[in-house]
């Protein structure tokens, strides 16, 4: 592949998948499932969460640059690729739709109540659709612009709202107790669904071997990112915990203020979120796109650069409420990161190794 990019790149590109699903509804998920001792549980599936992803780097290190798409072509042939393929476009395809739906809901309840969500979809719809027209490469260039900006935002959120967060809601410190917060409380894995595209990651890397710096240093960033967001909401707002209010990060913006002429800042915070949400659709949609082309070895992508955009807007406009969006995306989407990220995906490299161990014992035999 020609357009290769680079490591600091690669990291932007895993970071922005991991932020866009924090910008909508996932610090409000994580604490109705840990209370107050969410941050205790963040730094606790954190360290999980980093030692997973070194462990498929040792897997993943093994097959140079080749996905995992190729894997599982090696470990059960073209009908076991295609079924993986599959699977991870219905997940790249669905998880992104269900955000699109649920941020412009959101959008929708916030500024324009009045407009049908079909027209305010439609925009990010056409976002995605030229990203198509543009090359991989520059899509991710556009991305690590973005991405430091949309950082910097939250952590100046925190800091902006310093003086009106409550460290008394951070209390009790174990929440609902220790098997909450360190059992059932590992199920907040799920924000660190980012881990996904890792897989997909290899051949489009100018420098395959920095693999290992690429997963360690996006989710440890990713994880910091994570207590910035949950703490400001946690601290500022202990009602979101058992409300489904939308947009809590947002709604943080709204208490900055910097004297008489610097007030209503979350205009600003919103254009920097909308954007962020662009470049997790693009990566996405450019994902799928990818994965397909190596099912079906097209060798054009211009056939698909309206279909999958298209099909994303479907799927978005077929869940009739806000209740059921947020249901998919508490539930169904956090199963589908468990049982395919994590469970299906990492089984597959761990027979692979096995089974390419096996096979060069034979050769050496």
């Amino acid at each position: 592949m020609t357009n290769k990019i680079t490591t600091k790149e690669a990291i932007m590109l895993i970071l922005s998948v991991f932020v866009s699903h924090t910008i909508v509804s996932m610090p409000q998920n994580l604490l109705a499932n840990t209370k107050s001792a969410t941050l205790i549980n963040l730094i606790y599936v954190g360290i999980l969460a980093t030692l997973l992803v070194y462990f498929i780097y040792l897997l993943l290190k093994n097959f140079g640059s080749l996905d995992l798409i190729d894997i599982s072509n090696y470990l059960g042939g073209n009908v076991f690729k295609n079924i993986v393929g599959g699977l991870f476009i219905s997940y790249f395809i669905l998880s992104s739709a269900s955000l699109l739906r649920e941020f412009c809901e959101a959008l929708s309840i916030t500024f324009f109540p009045m407009t049908n969500v079909f027209y305010i979809i439609l925009p990010f719809i056409f976002v995605m659709i030229l990203s198509n027209f543009i090359s991989f490469k520059s899509n991710v260039k556009t991305i690590s612009i973005i991405f430091p900006i949309v950082l910097i935002s939250i952590i100046f959120l925190f800091f902006a709202n310093f003086s009106h967060l409550c460290f008394d809601r951070m209390f009790p410190i174990l929440g609902k107790g220790f098997v909450n917060t360190f059992i059932t409380g590992i199920g907040n894995i799920v924000a660190f669904g980012g881990i996904s595209y890792l897989y997909f990651l290899p051949p489009h890397l100018k420098e395959p071997q920095k693999m290992k710096k690429i997963c360690l240093t996006s989710v440890i960033i990713g994880l910091l990112y994570l207590i910035f967001s949950v703490s400001t909401i946690l601290l500022l707002f202990s009602f979101f915990i058992d409300t489904d209010k939308v947009l809590p990060l947002f709604s943080a913006a709204r208490y900055i203020e910097f004297g008489i002429f610097f007030q209503r800042l979350e205009a600003i915070f919103m254009l920097i979120w909308i954007l962020e949400v662009c470049c997790y659709l693009t990566i996405a949609n450019q994902f799928s796109i990818n994965i397909f082309q190596k099912l079906t070895n097209l060798e054009f992508r211009k056939p698909l650069a309206y279909t999958f955009p298209f099909l994303i807007l479907g799927i978005s406009l077929i869940p009739k409420n806000f209740a059921i969006i947020r249901f998919l995306k508490s539930k169904v989407y956090s199963y589908s990161i468990i049982t395919i990220v994590f469970i299906l995906s990492i089984g597959i490299l761990l027979l692979a190794n096995l089974k390419k161990k096996k096979v060069g014992d034979l050769k050496n035999e």
